[in-house]
């Protein structure tokens, strides 16, 4: 292999496996300090590698940590370590336990890593000759040379190193010996750079594609990552088919021997949150704030908005002009209904709008209880239950309030009362209506029948 031929495969390992040139450095000089470790080191050398791509050439050292001398008990027999186990094969052992531990343990949601020091206290100091060196031996060897404060006088905590010679037949077995290991370095690479990734995506909506069902999980495509969608994160009423295209919520990042584990949702209520974002404007940029979410996943959800900016009506804003925005994201989530409704400060008011397309007639608050009294008319009370009591009940999980609603009789009351009367009244201007019509027959028969005998008497003098 030529000298160019070297970086330009580094360059290709990079783009196909998405790892920077750092990563693709470290695992060739992890390879190659393996490889002269096999064949020409020994096992209290602390092998690191300086490889350069551009000529080729490589540079072996063994780098140890300086540490005041001890007393000769302290010290560990290089002899008896070599039969038995060195400190440092201890901490590999303990290591490799932790990492297993680490592998169980998901990244979820809301998750937060805490950092948990263990004190040393109570525990014997022990010398460790693979990783240490004591500042005696380094003054007695002036090959050493100081990598943490270079020109300087070595102390007690400075890094150390010295350089190793490389003998001539090492290029054709480091080649046979360090194959398998790049490969293994580079896939622990890749696996590493897409759970840092996927972890910082945690709780957000991602691109993916169905590849297949594997019994009742959904198994997706997300170009450098597989994912999968378990049975309870499914919505029921959707169907997925191989190559479909469909939005996920990124729900939780799994670390195991195959690598990462990436677990989505469809019928997370957070996929809605996230999804307005990514189609209305006013709530990517914090104009309009969505408060809380209610949702029965593939049937109906509800939403509630709210906004500081009063030249800005956060309904209007989040459905859009004639529907069209939230149209989008209701054709994204399989033609679910979201009802949005505006959030208030006042509970009274929130459990009022919560139950929106009802209108309510009262509300008696028990903040004890923390319980609300709805009573709507008979007209009006079908539509505030809902169907199968689910206005109701999203309506309760979006205020957080416990919701009794009953049918308000004192206002049927009222208003039969109010019938009556006015039919009462209506009744009664009939009948005066009726009784001035006849009193006003009544008048014009008597004049007309004083007319009459005039009249007669007019005729009686014409003809004499």
């Amino acid at each position: 292999m030529t000298e160019p031929t070297i970086s330009s495969s580094i360059e290709q390992i990079c783009q196909e496996k998405k790892l920077s040139k750092e990563q693709v450095l470290a695992a060739i000089e992890q390879a190659l300090a393996s490889a002269y470790r096999k064949d020409f080191g020994y096992k209290m050398q602390n092998l690191k590698v300086e490889f350069n791509p551009e000529n080729g050439k490589m540079k072996v050292f063994d780098e140890k940590s300086v540490v005041e001398d001890l007393p000769e008990e302290l010290l560990v027999d290089k002899e008896k370590d070599e039969k038995i186990s060195t400190p440092a094969i201890e901490t590999n052992k303990i290591q490799v336990e932790s990492d297993k531990n680490e592998k169980e343990k998901p990244l979820r949601v809301g998750d937060e890593t805490a950092n948990l020091e263990e004190s040393d206290e109570g525990k014997e100091k022990r010398f460790n000759p693979k990783t240490e060196i004591q500042l005696s031996e380094v003054r007695k060897n002036s090959n050493w040379e100081n990598i943490s404060r270079p020109n300087k006088k070595i102390k007690i905590g400075d890094i150390v190193r010295q350089e190793l010679e490389i003998p001539s037949d090492f290029g054709r077995i480091a080649a046979q010996t360090a194959k398998q290991v790049i490969i293994q370095r580079l896939r622990e690479a890749e696996r590493e750079t897409i759970l840092e990734k996927y972890t910082s995506q945690i709780g957000a909506v991602i691109n993916a594609v169905v590849q297949r069902r594997e019994r009742q999980a959904v198994l997706l495509d997300l170009a450098d990552a597989s994912a999968i969608m378990p049975y309870n994160e499914q919505v029921l009423e959707e169907k997925y088919w191989p190559e479909q295209k469909i939005k996920v919520y990124l729900v939780a990042v799994n670390k195991t021997a195959r690598g990462p584990e990436l677990i989505v949702s469809r019928r997370h209520p957070e996929i809605l949150r996230e999804l307005f974002k990514l189609e209305i404007p006013e709530i990517a940029n914090g104009t309009v704030e969505i408060k809380a979410i209610a949702r029965e996943a593939g049937s109906r959800s509800k939403i509630a908005v709210a906004t500081t900016d009063k030249s800005v009506d956060p309904i209007g804003a989040a459905i859009g002009q004639r529907g069209v925005r939230i149209q989008t994201i209701i054709n994204e989530i399989g033609g679910e209904k979201i009802d949005v409704i505006e959030y208030s400060e006042d509970p009274e008011k929130f459990v009022a709008n919560a139950l929106s397309p009802a209108k309510i007639s009262s509300i008696k608050m028990e903040k004890k209880e923390k319980c609300a009294l709805v009573k709507a008319k008979k007209n009006q009370l079908s539509l505030a239950i809902g169907r199968a009591g689910q206005n109701v009940r999203l309506a309760a999980k979006l205020t957080g309030w416990r919701i009794d609603a009953s049918e308000d009789r004192e206002t049927e009351e009222q208003k039969n009362e109010e019938l009556k009367e006015s039919k009462d009244r209506e009744t009664e201007e009939q009948k005066n209506e009726e009784l001035k019509e006849s009193k006003g027959k009544k008048a014009k028969k008597m004049k007309d029948k004083e007319k009459k005998p005039k009249k007669i008497i007019e005729k009686q003098s014409k003809k004499k």
